[in-house]
């Protein structure tokens, strides 16, 4: 058990998860916005680690992830400041990051690293499942961290069901195929897309993720799911001057509108 499944065995609806770019805007504030969005009320935070050549991140997520690697951030950085992370922060935490950085760095040494400074989760959008079983499961297991999957409409119901016998934390649902930072827009297809995972009763619970902007898009995420991640609007947030005290309410307008 990890602080995840603690977590999820204690609480199931309207869950809030927060997306950022380590090392951005500052580079050495990656826990301090950690610790702000924590007393503001979130549930769990996904702590992006920065790569130059990504495939699924919209514009805003790809120039902090530019600007955080301009000024240095790297994940032996990261791991630096994550050092005194279980200090100040007692949430579920996960890394969220693209294959190739892992694999220059270790992948036994990013799991084991990643375990000791209290990480809990990684999401590591092209992993492929294969490779994971075959490769990578073990170093998971063996760090007590939960491997998070990503669905996309496309993914048939077979893949689906794998994937919910490998998971063990949460299984993260695509609210489209596109990059991050469009719009939640819940079309008759989405919502049958969403729907048809509902009724799957799946074991692991359900995060959307891409387009959760607000508290509309966010209230009707939960409708179909136990919760969702706002990522590219809380980092456009982080341009903004004194964007550590504006934390609180931007996490109270995502979740219940005011």
């Amino acid at each position: 058990m990890n602080r995840l499944n603690t977590f999820f065995a204690n609480k199931k609806d309207n869950l809030l998860s927060i997306y950022y770019t380590a090392g951005y805007p500052e580079l050495n504030t990656t826990v301090d916005i950690a610790e702000a969005l924590e007393k503001a009320g979130v549930d769990f935070l996904e702590v992006g680690f920065p790569y130059s050549d990504p495939v699924a991140d919209g514009p805003t997520i790809q120039n902090s992830s530019q600007k955080s690697l301009d000024a240095g951030m790297t994940l032996t950085v990261l791991f630096e400041q994550l050092a005194d992370l279980r200090k100040r922060v007692s949430i579920p935490i996960l890394l969220m990051g693209y294959v190739n950085p892992i694999v220059q760095y270790g992948v036994e040494r990013f799991c084991k690293k990643a375990a000791e400074v209290g990480v809990d989760g990684i999401i590591v959008p092209d992993l492929p499942m294969y490779e994971y079983e075959t490769m990578y499961s073990g170093y998971f297991a063996d760090n007590n961290l939960s491997n998070i999957f990503l669905v996309t409409p496309q993914t048939s119901p077979d893949r689906i069901r794998k994937i919910d016998g490998l998971s063990n934390a949460f299984i993260y649902l695509l609210s489209s195929s596109s990059i991050t930072g469009g719009s939640l827009n819940v079309s008759d297809s989405i919502e049958a897309y969403y729907t048809r995972v509902k009724q799957m009763k799946l074991d692991n619970p359900i995060i959307i993720g891409f387009g959760i902007s607000d508290n509309a898009t966010f209230s009707k995420a939960c409708q179909f799911a136990n919760g969702a991640i706002v990522g590219s609007k809380f980092v456009k947030l982080l341009d903004e001057p004194d964007y550590l005290q504006k934390i609180p309410a931007f996490i109270q307008s995502i979740r219940t509108g005011q």
